[in-house]
């Protein structure tokens, strides 16, 4: 197995130009492209409605009102009338183009956001903490909403405006290509300068998503962090980080609009040159014999249709440049390297006792030196084993490569026998589970969040669903009375039922433990990885605590990252660690007697609680 590599960072963004992006953002939400056929041909037809006016305009001047014999009022109904119907036959047809888009627009940027969403799942804890959590959130959810608000509204403008001016040339060249000449060299310096000022425009916008992220992120981080910022008295403080956050965000959304300002200026002075120019020539050439006052009226028209879009094109580069900026960001998200990958055609873990080896493991976080150096380790099957070591020794980095959150620079990481990068991940999260010092509680019901856990239908304690309520009652209640937490259980307000809250808040620290515990233990895993909670709790719970971990741990094989000594005491094997190395092992009474470093850390505890 080649080396992995340490890590790898979240992309900011992707670097794909305007198509590119278009055609990768496609490309990964292809419900895009239903029915496109249907819907530019109904748009077609309702961009062909548009020029109904110039044309009946043209027809009942010349034909009806001006006609040689005199004015033809049945003519002028005639054309009224049909021109009326086909008014309403394009309003029709742009409202069903409105409706497919829309339908198309919700299936694909659903499947985008999901599949972003999911990628992010599949990256590491490493990659995933290289970017704050609020601005990470922003990419499956403002920055899609920036492609929903373009594909919904700026994309059909985009279709119908793009044909509309293309219905309009040609009707134009039908009726003089004089002034349709005239039109577009009049709108020629404007084209040459659109594309610099687009990626002007993209720069910019660009950055906006960049700012809205930072800016979420200081937001969610500071209602997260909420009661440390009260106990500290730093409200003031964080408010300057949310009011500079704010700003940055402010002020390069003005950036951006002032350059589309200037480009939506430049459209609209063009406009008023280009019908200036067709009414002064348009005059000549019908002094000239060459127009009728009905062709005339009928260009001035046209020429308000091919304007028009042009116009409105300021609105609609600000929608695309939003929406380019916002697909780059989620297509950065997805295109990120999954550093801990599940392999197509893994091996599945057999169910029982489970025996863990390290061999020439080594480890170090992206930019940062080993934190783990030449790890050679066995960890027997059903065998209590307990990792001590000061503070930023590795332990919890031996704890990551074992429950592979994380992948080794060197060397492997073995599950009784296989490698853990040939290991399917579903097998292996079936195997190995890992119980972190605050086990992180869903908002929702206490047997909700215990039920979370289990991952097999039919499970150590019977077959049920989530969706059988009854069952999944009976398991969770099964799980907290085999961990004896059946008295605490039964004291709280609503038992199973009760209301934990946001993160848990309703519960102590000591309470989310026990959840965390009873969730663990429903989960039916063969071996388990506990981070020591060194949460100060009251004596009840943690007695309550204990005893439930000697039921967890019964016949398992555990792996506990120990911050009291007490603990590696009650273990069969003790794992030293010092400055990323394992410098002993072996059972607590033997490594007491060598008079080593576990010695030195056991006798210095022992000091201290006498």
């Amino acid at each position: 197995m080649s080396a992995v590599k340490d890590g790898v960072r979240l992309e900011t963004t992707s670097d794909l130009g305007p198509l590119a992006t278009l055609r990768r953002g496609v490309q990964l939400s292809p419900q895009l492209l239903v029915g496109l056929r249907v819907t530019v041909l109904l748009a077609v037809l309702a961009a062909a409605g548009r020029v109904v006016v110039p044309i009946a305009v043209q027809q009942t001047i010349d034909t009806g009102i001006l006609s040689e014999g005199g004015p033809r009022t049945d003519r002028v109904l005639l054309l009224v009338g049909l021109a009326a119907l086909a008014l309403v036959a394009a309003g029709v047809c742009s409202a069903l183009v409105n409706v497919r888009l829309f339908r198309s627009s919700e299936a694909g940027l659903a499947n985008l956001r999901t599949r972003a969403f999911r990628h992010v799942h599949d990256l590491s804890v490493l990659t995933q903490s290289t970017e704050r959590r609020g601005s990470l959130v922003s990419r499956v959810t403002s920055d899609v909403d920036t492609i929903s608000l373009f594909v919904q509204w700026g994309g059909i403008m985009l279709l119908v405006s793009v044909l509309q001016i293309g219905v309009a040339t040609v009707l134009m060249l039908v009726y003089s290509w004089q002034l349709t000449l005239v039109v577009w060299l009049c709108f020629l310096p404007l084209m040459l300068v659109i594309r610099p000022a687009q990626k002007k425009v993209s720069a910019a916008y660009a950055l906006v998503r960049q700012r809205v992220g930072a800016m979420l992120g200081a937001i969610s981080e500071a209602v997260v962090g909420a009661e440390t910022i009260k106990a500290y008295g730093v409200g003031e403080r964080t408010q300057r980080r949310i009011d500079h956050a704010v700003e940055a965000t402010r002020d390069a959304m003005v950036r951006a609009q002032v350059r589309v300002a200037v480009v939506f200026s430049s459209g609209v002075l063009t406009a008023n040159l280009v019908l200036s120019v067709v009414v002064v020539v348009g005059t000549f050439l019908g002094i000239d014999g060459s127009l009728t006052v009905g062709r005339v009226l009928a260009f001035l028209f046209l020429v308000q249709l091919f304007t028009g879009p042009v116009q409105m094109a300021t609105e609609i580069l600000n929608e695309l440049q939003n929406a380019l900026a916002g697909w780059r960001r989620v297509i950065g998200v997805i295109d990120t390297e999954v550093d801990v990958v599940d392999p197509l055609e893994g091996v599945v873990s057999p169910r029982g006792p489970a025996r863990v080896e390290l061999r020439g493991v080594a480890f170090a976080y992206p930019g940062g030196p080993r934190v783990l150096e030449d790890v050679d380790l066995v960890l027997p099957a059903r065998a209590k084993v307990a990792v001590v070591g000061a503070t930023g020794s590795g332990k919890t980095t031996l704890a990551k490569l074992v429950t592979r959150l994380v992948d080794p620079a060197e060397g492997t990481v073995l599950l009784d026998g296989t490698d853990l990068r040939d290991v399917t991940l579903a097998s292996l999260r079936r195997r190995v589970v890992l119980v972190p010092q605050e086990g992180f509680l869903f908002e929702g019901t206490l047997v909700e969040n215990v039920a979370y856990g289990a991952r097999d239908l039919d499970g150590p304690h019977g077959t049920w669903s989530p969706d059988a309520t009854d069952a999944r009652d009976a398991a969770v209640a099964a799980a907290f009375a085999e961990l004896g937490l059946a008295d605490w259980l039964s004291d709280l307000p609503e038992g199973l039922h009760t209301q934990v809250g946001q993160r848990g808040e309703r519960l102590s620290a000591g309470e989310r433990q026990l959840v965390a515990l009873a969730r663990a233990h429903l989960a039916g895993a063969d071996y388990l990885v506990l981070d020591e909670a060194t949460s100060a709790v009251d004596p009840a719970t943690e007695v309550r605590i204990a005893r439930a971990l000697d039921s967890l741990t019964a016949g398992r094989g555990t792996l506990t990252i120990a911050h009291r000594l007490s603990t590696a005491e009650a273990s069969d094997l003790v794992v030293v660690v010092e400055a990323g190395r394992v410098v002993e092992v072996g059972p607590h009474a033997e490594l007491v007697g060598r008079g080593g470093v576990y010695a030195g850390m056991h006798a210095a505890w022992l000091s201290q609680t006498r």
